[in-house]
């Protein structure tokens, strides 16, 4: 449990940047970029945990998620040098949190007595509805509604974990491969220009 939350709290850490480069990106000023960085690290798992009824959300019992937030914050204004290539790093986080947050929002969901099929589907809203927030208040289309490859990522994950649980008690090693597929798949669709073929005419 100690490195589930270790994870979680690095989760935390990563969306919170990538919603903070974000706001950098579109010329927010301080309060704008801290709303952001905690829509966007704290809006999917809040929405899970309401969602599976476990109340008080998580975040709401413990402040190292704000302090997390709060370091987040800090590391992106004083050392924003290294930040240069915002898009490239923006990618760089959204990744690695969606990763995170699909392997422990099902497991959450899991922990909760909940169906595997739910466990998955609560696992996708971990990963991608915080970046919907993100994204819906700097005013772009969110990736989850774009043609890239993002949410049947998080899918592959969660499925890949779901199989890795049924015949391995390595727990570790299931939560690892299972990022891994997560990142893996993202990152080839994007520097391969791979998309979703389907595309609705009206």
């Amino acid at each position: 449990m100690t490195f589930i939350y270790f994870l979680e709290l690095f989760g935390t850490f990563v969306f919170a940047i990538s919603g903070i480069l974000t706001a950098t990106s579109k010329k927010f000023d301080l309060v704008g970029a801290i709303i952001i960085g905690i829509v966007t690290s704290m809006g999917g798992g809040t929405l899970r945990d309401l969602l599976i009824g476990s109340t008080p959300v998580g975040w709401m019992l413990d402040l190292n998620y704000i302090y997390v937030v709060g370091a987040a914050l800090f590391i992106c204004f004083f050392f924003s040098k290294y930040f240069k290539h915002l898009r490239k790093s923006f990618f760089l986080f959204d990744t690695i949190g969606i990763a995170l947050f699909t392997v422990l929002g099902m497991q959450k969901t899991l922990d909760a007595g909940l169906s595997p099929t739910m466990a998955i589907m609560m696992g996708i809203v971990s990963a991608v509805f915080g970046g919907v927030i993100r994204d819906v208040l700097t005013n772009r289309i969110p990736l989850i509604f774009r043609k890239e490859i993002y949410a049947i990522a998080c899918l592959a994950g969660a499925l890949t974990y779901y199989l890795m649980m049924r015949f391995s008690q390595l727990d570790n090693i299931n939560l690892a491969v299972s990022m891994l597929v997560v990142i893996i798949i993202r990152v080839i669709s994007v520097k391969k220009s791979i998309t979703l073929p389907f595309q609705p005419k009206i």
